[in-house]
């Protein structure tokens, strides 16, 4: 049973940067798992934001983070990252990291095909 904790969530204003982690134990946390990270915010349902996939290690991301985020994942580590960049207030949500070790590429960003979640992290972006 894979187990995945997110750290990192705060309070910041716009413009300014975070980095969120995702520390995965209880299982294997390898290249061959798809790790993803995704979004609630205020009254909104869960989005898909990044995705590193399992086999090419090819990042994938949602419009709203191209060229803002960056995912990544240290193998050794057992730990994705999530670097986010000029935040905007619409960034505001509770942040969550996914991984599954065999899902296919045309569901990456569907958060129903992901066997493991974190409890997510706040992140707050003020105007």
């Amino acid at each position: 049973q894979v187990v995945l904790v997110e750290s990192g969530g705060g309070l910041v204003q716009a413009g300014d940067s975070l980095r969120l982690s995702c520390a995965a134990s209880g299982g294997s946390f390898s290249r061959y798992t798809t790790m993803a990270w995704f979004r609630r915010a205020p009254g909104k349902e869960r989005e898909f934001v990044a995705a590193l996939f399992r086999n090419s290690g090819k990042s994938y991301y949602a419009d709203s983070a191209k060229g803002r985020f960056t995912i990544s994942k240290d193998n050794a580590k057992n730990t994705a990252y999530l670097q986010m960049n000029n935040l905007k207030p619409e960034d505001t949500g509770v942040y969550y990291c996914a991984a599954d070790p065999s899902i296919i590429l045309s569901s990456i960003s569907d958060a129903r095909q992901y066997d493991y979640w974190g409890q997510g992290t706040q992140v707050t972006v003020s105007s």
